[in-house]
């Protein structure tokens, strides 16, 4: 498997919650406004900017200041990595049912 600075950990953490991946979702379709996203949701202001911390911290999303506004983007290597991190447990779990199906016939 490949190995990442990444802490999974906070990654998984931050994708548990419901909130957070529909916000990751939006984002991942192109730059957003917080405004605009804490819009979509019915919690204040502050409660949609404490998810997008959390996505921060796990390095999901990137902030940073257009004039006024704050602008969200997606943490596009961030993703990649977990996925790379997914696709590898696949593999391993793949191989191992399959030598598992090979050991069942032997037997019948």
């Amino acid at each position: 498997m490949v190995e990442h600075s990444l802490n999974f950990d906070l990654v998984f953490q931050a994708l548990s919650d419901s909130t957070r991946r529909d916000i990751l979702t939006h984002v991942l379709t192109g730059e957003q406004r917080i405004t605009d996203l804490a819009r979509r949701y019915s919690m204040s202001f502050a409660g949609v900017a404490k998810h997008l911390e959390v996505l921060a911290k796990a390095k999901l999303v990137t902030k940073r200041r257009k004039g006024r506004e704050q602008m969200v983007s997606a943490g596009t290597e961030s993703i990649k990595a977990t996925m790379e991190l997914l696709e590898g447990y696949e593999k391993l779990w793949s191989g191992r049912f399959d030598r598992l199906e090979v050991l069942l016939k032997e037997d019948v």
